[in-house]
């Protein structure tokens, strides 16, 4: 029997928000806080529910919070989630419930926290290959840190790190398997488990639980720090917009769109105006050289956003690629280029961005910006440009909470240095193999277009085969630094 016959069972996932958020100081639980401009648990959503290993979801809230939990499943399209139902007291309560509203089906089940947002497919697509073979399966990585067992607030004993896991969510189970750990269970007076895999251990010791590796950045987020770091993983693990392998994603997001691409005569504008037009959408280009539109001028932008709203009826994608690059130091700029630094560089996308605003929320489209590699990490001689190219994220994760309401999406595209006009005139020419080519940081800017990312810095980088996981991003992180 091959993969795809055994896994021919139906796969439900049980997203477990049963949680109210003590923890993390907050007046509303964990999984409703907003991070990169949409609910926690609404990310975990959006990853099970294009998982092509999942067939149903199953969401389990905690009482007094299922119709904004409704509401998000509304608001979000996602036709997976059959059910939402409340959960119980402790989380075998809310895993009982979830299997309550299962019925009697066999099927093979994922638990997972409401509040880990950075499962992947893959840890998904494991976990159901694992149980084509298994009938319990958890998600566990190594841990890093000694292990110290205490005794009364004294070390007892330090046991073999090389053993030792920490486990994660998802935890998968044939359907009828842990519904007969939880019925053993339930005959127990002293029954205490925090976990799934747990009761199984405990009331099936004859059935193997098998191990799936996770990932690092697969976290919970429990306490305040956490949020912190979530969004800081938000900027980083989604450091590429998902992938189109062929075309037709392009014709079905572009065909008959209207595109306005402020920046769009030379370098990155004018290579995703020019991609854009290959798939259909009707481009409108704007910058000083081409049209005479300065987008450092309110009124100018809001006529060439009129003028484009004339000619088609809609906008659907606006993007800012304009910008100056001036270097050096702050106390030996003049008035007049921090001026222009700052109405260019940061005041033009506030600007971009409220006149957008009324044309964007009729199609529930996009806005795109850009920032720069440098926006991590203010740097001598870079003063304004970075920090106006922080100010830009900023109002990237802020507009997409902002307008999370009205479905108009925000983004920010953050590419490497990069071989465009503007950087060979401020550095002159530089070895071909140290920079992206403008075409890359196009396709993945077009890719963002047709996504449903909101609220995203999305990286652009030339890619170090020797690196993956946590490392590939600590060392993008570095880049990010050091680059200019």
């Amino acid at each position: 029997m091959n993969f795809e016959e055994k896994t021919a069972v139906r796969t439900v996932a049980v997203v477990l928000g049963g949680g109210v958020g003590q923890r993390i100081g907050l007046p509303l639980p964990k999984q409703f806080v907003k991070v990169a401009g949409k609910p926690i648990i609404e990310h975990t959503l959006e990853v099970f529910e294009s998982s092509p290993h999942v067939d149903e979801i199953i969401v389990v809230m905690t009482a007094g919070h299922i119709a904004a939990t409704e509401e998000i499943v509304r608001r979000g399209g996602f036709s997976k989630v059959t059910q939402v139902v409340q959960g119980g007291a402790t989380r075998n309560d809310s895993t009982v419930r979830a299997l309550e509203a299962i019925g009697d089906q066999e099927c093979n089940v994922l638990f997972h926290d409401a509040v880990r947002p950075f499962v992947t497919h893959a840890i998904i697509g494991d976990c159901a290959e694992a149980l084509a073979e298994h009938e319990a399966v958890d998600v566990v990585i190594p841990s890093a840190d000694t292990i110290v067992v205490a005794d009364r607030d004294v070390l007892s004993s330090i046991p073999d790190r090389s053993t030792l896991r920490r486990g994660q969510t998802p935890q998968g189970f044939r359907a009828s398997t842990i519904r007969r750990a939880y019925k053993v269970a339930s005959e127990d007076p002293d029954f205490a488990a925090t976990d799934d895999c747990g009761v199984v251990l405990r009331y099936l010791p004859e059935v193997p639980i098998a191990l799936v590796h996770g990932d690092e950045q697969n976290m919970k987020v429990t306490e305040p720090v956490d949020l912190f770091i979530a969004d800081k993983l938000f900027q980083l693990v989604s450091r590429t917009a998902p992938a189109h392998g062929d075309d037709s994603a392009y014709e079905q997001g572009l065909r008959d769109k209207t595109i306005v691409v402020f920046g769009g005569s030379y370098g990155i504008g004018a290579d995703i105006a020019d991609l854009a037009e290959q798939h259909g959408a009707k481009v409108f280009r704007f910058s000083r050289s081409m049209n005479g539109v300065d987008v450092a001028e309110p009124a100018a932008v809001e006529r060439a956003l009129a003028e484009t709203h004339a000619a088609t009826g809609r906008i659907d994608y606006v993007i800012n690629t304009a910008g100056v690059l001036r270097i050096g130091a702050l106390a030996e700029t003049d008035h007049t280029a921090i001026d222009e630094a700052i109405r260019v560089n940061y005041l033009a996308p506030v600007h971009i961005a409220r006149s957008s605003f009324p044309y964007l929320s009729r199609t529930q489209g996009q806005l795109l910006l850009f920032t720069s590699s440098s926006y991590t990490r203010g740097r001598a001689d870079y003063s304004l440009y970075s920090s106006s190219k922080a100010a830009v994220v900023n109002l990237t994760q802020a507009l997409a909470e902002e307008w999370a309401p009205h479905r108009v999406r925000v983004n920010c595209v953050n590419p490497e240095r990069t071989r465009t006009p503007m950087r060979e005139r401020a550095f002159g020419a530089e070895p071909s193999d140290s920079l992206l080519e403008s075409a890359t940081v196009a396709r993945t800017s077009v890719d963002t277009l047709v996504s449903e990312l909101t609220g995203h810095v999305i990286d652009v980088r030339r890619e170090d085969p020797t690196l993956t996981g946590t490392a590939a991003v600590l060392a993008s992180d570095g880049l990010r630094q050091a680059a200019s």
